[in-house]
């Protein structure tokens, strides 16, 4: 093995370490008594007493039904209109195309913080404010998803869609039944990052939301963390635990999936 090889080593090692260190102190505190929150014992008391006493103490449930309803909301909205869009910008020629598309891949360098102002604007003139319909509204069409999606359907051969209009089959019928069973991986992949984005999302539902009804997990997290009931740092961290622990299960088992879909739509 040479030298710079092995530094190279190290340092992953190294950021790795630093990586995991927050996520390793998380999971110290949160099965452990608050006497332990700042000394390690390797024989020390495990409890999931802090996970009880988080959920008793504010309204998780609440929260993640919540997050439920509006990351399942953005998804579907999602893949209903990018995979038509994409198949459109794929497949169909029509005046304005390659403009239309330019239009779509310039959303990817406008950050969503520049629109907050605007999109607060409209969902009050929608009368949407404090409803879960004004945190997903925003997000039911995205850029990269049309153009992850395009990526893939391109790949295609159009052999494959003269054989299914010589059995009849509508634009429709193309779509459902050649592109989207080859394009599995890709709605995995592009799934688990809208979810993961959406279940993190935190300064637009923040602010659109004021009520129990309609935050979500990480506006929910935010606020119990800052209550001056005097929280010990474990019974925080199980909460932590809580709301993060179903989007790292999600990807430690798709992983496999998550990566090759990109591949194979040439993002690398």
């Amino acid at each position: 093995m040479s030298y710079d090889r092995i530094l190279n080593t190290i340092a992953a090692w190294l950021l790795a370490l630093f990586w995991l260190l927050p996520l390793a102190y998380a999971i110290w505190t949160a099965f452990h008594p608050a006497a332990f929150e700042t000394r390690f014992e390797p024989f020390a008391p495990l409890t999931l007493q802090n996970f009880v006493q988080a959920w008793s103490e504010a309204p998780f449930a609440r929260y993640f039904l919540n997050t439920l309803i509006l990351v399942t909301g953005i998804v579907a909205a999602q893949f209903t209109l990018c995979t038509l869009a994409a198949f459109a910008f794929a497949r169909l020629e029509f005046r304005g195309k390659g403009l239309m598309f330019a239009l779509v891949l310039m959303q990817l360098l406008i950050m969503p913080d520049i629109l907050i102002v605007e999109n607060y604007r409209t969902m009050s003139l929608l009368g949407l404010i404090d409803t879960i319909a004004a945190i997903g509204l925003p997000y039911v069409a995205s850029a990269f998803g049309i153009f992850l999606l395009r990526q893939t359907f391109m790949t295609v051969p159009k052999e494959l869609d003269d054989a299914a209009r010589v059995e009849g089959c509508s634009y429709l019928g193309i779509l459902w039944r050649v592109y989207i069973p080859l394009a599995k991986p890709t709605f995995l992949a592009y799934g688990l990052v809208s979810v993961s984005h959406h279940w993190n999302n935190f300064v637009w539902p923040l602010i659109v939301t004021n009520s129990v009804e309609t935050r979500p997990l990480t506006v929910g997290l935010s606020i119990f963390a800052v209550t001056d009931s005097g929280i010990q740092w474990s019974v925080i961290n199980a909460a932590t635990l809580m709301t993060s622990g179903p989007l790292l299960i999600a990807f430690l088992l798709f992983q496999r999936q998550f990566v090759q879909s990109f591949m194979r739509a040439g993002i690398k």
